[in-house]
């Protein structure tokens, strides 16, 4: 009997709103046995999380999983920093425009696919200033009013 899945998707919304997202790239991520499950389970922040270069390979930091409640002993840490998998052609990229032109990478959605695998999109970040998360703010309430006189 197959147990149906339903689509994991958990999302960053603050990104949007606090940076500017200029390229988006979706990564691998190396999990232990009880990540995956809490994953699966919907139990995963992604607010403060971003990505950084050590030693060559791009490591996530404060992704914050939490602890799978069935987990014993060997349960995972909740905060630890997880290795991303890329190609080397696109972690090259990505750190020749994080060292030159001073951009960041973000989480910004954390998924299963349709094979089971956790995957996670993360974005070349630039940071707004107030008065274009104010310019974003209208922008927004502008579309939902329209939308709201279409109905009508």
């Amino acid at each position: 009997m197959a147990v149906l899945q339903k689509n994991i998707s958990i999302r960053n919304k603050k990104a949007t709103f606090e940076y500017e997202l200029i390229e988006r790239f979706v990564a691998g991520i190396m999990l232990v046995g009880t990540e995956i499950k809490s994953i699966r389970g919907g139990k995963a922040n992604l607010t403060d999380s971003y990505c950084q270069f050590i030693n060559g390979a791009l490591y996530v930091k404060s992704l914050h999983i939490s602890e799978y409640e069935m987990g014993t002993c060997n349960n995972h840490i909740a905060k630890r920093d997880r290795k991303l998998l890329l190609n080397r052609k696109e972690l090259l990229k990505l750190d020749k425009k994080v060292k030159e032109s001073g951009l960041t990478i973000i989480c910004t959605k954390l998924f299963v696919n349709s094979n089971g695998l956790a995957k996670l999109e993360i974005a070349l970040a630039r940071g707004k200033k107030t008065y274009d998360k104010r310019e974003t703010l209208k922008l927004k309430d502008a579309t939902r009013d329209m939308d709201r006189m279409k109905k009508y």
